[in-house]
């Protein structure tokens, strides 16, 4: 069997986005079956802090959809999509919509693909939203050291005509 990563980079591209695609559908239609299928068995859903997240596991991230349709009356849309099949990573601008409160969220979400299958592996998700007053807003249980992300400024703060001192 072929590696997922191993196909032409135009074929990775369009069934990334596909399974992206048919997740949503999952959600909209709240079928559990149809979302799980669009992960790895231990794909991970991380959200913001204050969330409940992250959640772990295809059926656990499909099963906890389903509710929210059932208790929220959730649906979504996916507004901008960018594929890179270079690196197994697609980026979303999608807006969830809370029709039983008659309101809806926006945001972002990153997505990572299993080299193997082509599955989402984790989903990272980012909210349009007002800072809740934290000294460090991220990820819950998300090991951005470990990952390479910059745990420190690129350059030396306060700049030198900053209003403000250390």
């Amino acid at each position: 069997m072929t590696r997922f990563a191993d196909l032409d980079p135009t074929v990775r591209r369009e069934r990334m986005a596909e399974t992206i695609r048919v997740y949503f559908d999952g959600c909209n239609e709240a079928d559990v079956e149809k979302m799980a299928a669009q992960f790895t068995p231990e794909g991970t859903h991380y959200f913001p802090p204050g969330i409940g997240g992250p959640w772990r596991g295809n059926r656990v991230i499909a099963e906890n959809w389903r509710r929210l349709v059932l208790t929220a009356g959730s649906a979504w849309t996916i507004d901008r999509m960018v594929v890179e099949p270079e690196s197994l990573q697609a980026v979303i601008e999608w807006t969830h919509w809370k029709t039983r409160a008659q309101g809806y969220l926006r945001g972002d979400e990153w997505y990572v693909f299993d080299a193997e299958t082509g599955l989402i592996s984790e989903i990272r998700a980012y909210y349009a939203s007002q800072s809740d007053g934290r000294d460090e807003v991220t990820l819950e249980d998300f090991d951005y050291r470990e990952r390479g992300y910059a745990m420190e400024p690129p350059v030396v703060r306060p700049h030198p005509d900053a209003e403000y001192t250390a």
